[in-house]
């Protein structure tokens, strides 16, 4: 009997048995489908609100992690918790109205000869940017000066879309052409990457790819009233998109209404009707 050809053969089928548990290890590999992880992250918003309170900075404190943190920075103290924040993991976020200026604002007496001068109806204590060819750029270019001094890791644009309605610019006397708008918002969102900082668009994307952001807002009665595409756009883009939903009794129930028609991606804040403050998913 030929012991050594014996041998040989068996050594083969060991071989050959290996290799084929190994590459099956593999197909079940690749045939397994690894889970998505989702890009959204939890929102915090205490810079406003609808209807209820906003989060307060104690509870930003103690509950807020690895998200996005909106701050009204030009509040007394406010800016005092911005590294506090920071150092539980979230991106903190500085609010401010560039198509309106608010009476109650340090800068107010700076900003008030480039307004209308009849006040906002829905809100008295803030005018409408009447036109943006002179110097209101360069009080915003200030305020996000100071911002950059604080640390803010984002600046969240309020009211970009003041001059595209017909009936405000008529009625407001508005004379800051579209044009001329968007090309303020652009230099704005220039100027904050030029201090480190990103850019958050409120309510409108059209002409602002350059925007790192986007915080729409929706209603119980209005949800997803604003440019769909665009906020796809801005998702397919990988960038943070943000729904601030407003006196809600089912938030959970609308947020997976708005991820049907976006994807898991999209971020969450809503108001609660029930609870009367912001609930936060994501968390």
């Amino acid at each position: 009997m030929n012991y050594a050809l014996i041998i040989a053969f068996l050594s083969l089928s060991v071989s050959c048995s290996t290799d084929e548990k190994s590459a099956s290890t593999v197909n079940d590999t690749e045939d397994s489908a690894s889970p998505v992880e989702s890009n959204a992250i939890p929102v915090y918003n205490q810079a406003y609100q609808e209807n209820f309170e906003a989060d307060k900075i104690s509870a930003i404190l103690n509950s807020a992690k690895n998200g996005y943190v909106l701050l009204d920075p030009f509040q007394d103290e406010v800016t005092d918790h911005v590294a506090a924040i920071q150092a539980n993991g979230n991106q903190v976020g500085a609010y401010i109205s560039i198509g309106t200026g608010e009476t109650y604002r340090d800068d107010y007496a700076q900003i008030k000869p480039y307004l209308v001068a009849t006040p906002w109806g829905e809100w008295p204590d803030e005018f409408f940017v009447k036109e943006t060819s002179t110097g209101v750029l360069e009080v915003m270019k200030a305020r996000i000066d100071k911002i950059a001094a604080w640390g803010f890791d984002w600046v969240e644009f309020d009211n970009m879309d003041w001059a595209f309605d017909d009936e405000s610019r008529d009625a407001y006397k508005i004379t800051a052409t579209e044009s001329e708008a968007i090309s303020y918002y652009q230099e704005l969102c220039a100027y904050v990457h030029s201090k480190g900082m990103k850019c958050m668009a409120k309510n409108r994307v059209e002409d602002a790819t350059d925007f790192d952001g986007v915080l729409y807002e929706s209603y119980t009665d209005e949800k997803n009233w604003r440019d769909q595409s665009g906020a796809q756009s801005f998702l397919d883009a990988g960038k943070l998109v943000i729904i601030n939903h407003y006196n809600e009794k089912s938030c959970g129930e609308v947020y997976a209404e708005y991820k049907g028609i976006y994807n898991d991606n999209l971020s969450f804040i809503c108001e609660d009707a029930t609870l009367k403050k912001y609930v936060h998913f994501n968390e």
